[in-house]
């Protein structure tokens, strides 16, 4: 009797573990909520009357934002209120032409061609998500949600459909969100056309803008960098790249955002990235948008009736700088070949 009293005692001495924290996602007809340890890392905003879906807050580890707030957060002193299309991250077009299909409202924009993804001026499609999958857990630290939209004209006619995968992953340094994206020309043939409007884009914070003279650093992979209180156009703007990041200070951190474009892309993108806090990068600009890394290309994009045209772009929201925050290596990771 008195072991077992003393073997009682020592049990009762032994801390629990804490228990390991995983990545989860809470699922509502407004936003698909991923967390980890009860963590917010991003909201994906679905709601019937948004334009498109977009990813805000998207916070790095620590609850670090390393997008503008606004539009969806008004009424902050000091912040710019230009562009209210441009909401945190999202991925559009901002000329999608339907081939042999009439538009009864055209967007306001006479250099648009088709049906406008990317502003909100009249005239503008929207994208619908139709279809949230049940989330699978891949492991604690990964999960992924299967989504469905369709791109709408302003009329509300259906002109393209769209599969997308939304992935989030937790890296030693930042959460890595992935979007597998399956366009499926199921109405009519489709051409992307020639507009720097597009198309997988943030808008960082004001405070990590370069054109904030206390504002941060645009590194692109192939090298290239620009500092606050450069002026667009910067030197690696409209330049083929892997991946571009934008970091700054984020109040008393430092933090920041990175796109990846995946080398599997049968299309490559060319990077619209600016000294007013936009990063964007796009497959389908050609001469007509003036970006140097396609000067002379003028094929566009498209897509047969009944075809599909699929596309791989990384998120990484991460603390510190570009080196700090490790972002070659979760490129590697993004691409599955760490």
């Amino acid at each position: 009797m008195r072991t077992v009293a003393i073997l009682g005692s020592l049990f009762l001495c032994v801390p629990l573990l804490a228990a390991e924290p995983e990545l989860t996602v809470k699922k509502s007809k407004e936003s698909l909520d991923f967390s980890y340890g009860g963590e917010l890392i991003a909201k994906y905003v679905i709601a019937s009357d948004v334009a498109k879906p977009y990813f805000w807050p998207l916070n790095a580890p620590g609850g670090i934002p390393v997008t503008r707030a606004w539009p969806m957060v008004k009424g902050t002193a000091g912040e710019t209120t230009d562009h209210v299309h441009q909401k945190s991250a999202w991925f559009c077009h901002g000329d999608v032409i339907p081939v042999g299909i009439e538009l009864k409202t055209k967007s306001a924009d006479k250099r648009v061609r088709g049906v406008d993804f990317w502003s909100e001026t009249p005239g503008h499609g929207k994208m619908v998500c139709v279809e949230v999958g049940e989330p699978k857990t891949v492991s604690k630290t990964e999960v992924r949600v299967p989504t469905k939209n369709e791109w709408r004209t302003a009329d509300g006619v259906t002109i393209l459909a769209e599969s997308r995968t939304i992935t989030v992953r937790k890296l030693d340094k930042g959460y890595l969100i992935a979007l597998d994206i399956d366009f499926h020309a199921n109405v009519c043939p489709i051409t992307f056309g020639d507009t720097k409007e597009g198309a997988m884009a943030v808008r960082v914070p004001d405070g990590t803008a370069l054109a904030n003279k206390a504002g941060g650093t645009i590194t692109s992979s192939d090298g290239k960098t620009a500092s606050a209180g450069a002026k667009d156009n910067l030197p690696l703007w409209g330049i083929a790249a892997d991946w571009h990041d934008y970091a700054g200070k984020v109040g008393d951190a430092t933090a920041g955002i990175a796109i990846f474009d995946d080398p599997k892309n049968a299309h490559r993108s060319v990077w619209h990235t600016r000294a007013y806090g936009l990063m964007a990068a796009n497959p389908f600009g050609r001469d007509g948008s003036k970006f140097p890394g396609v000067k002379g290309k003028t094929e566009l994009v498209t897509i047969a009736k009944g075809e599909h045209l699929k596309l791989r772009y990384g998120l990484y929201a991460h603390t510190g700088d570009a080196k700090v925050g490790e972002v070659a290596k979760a490129f590697a990771s993004f691409c599955g070949t760490e």
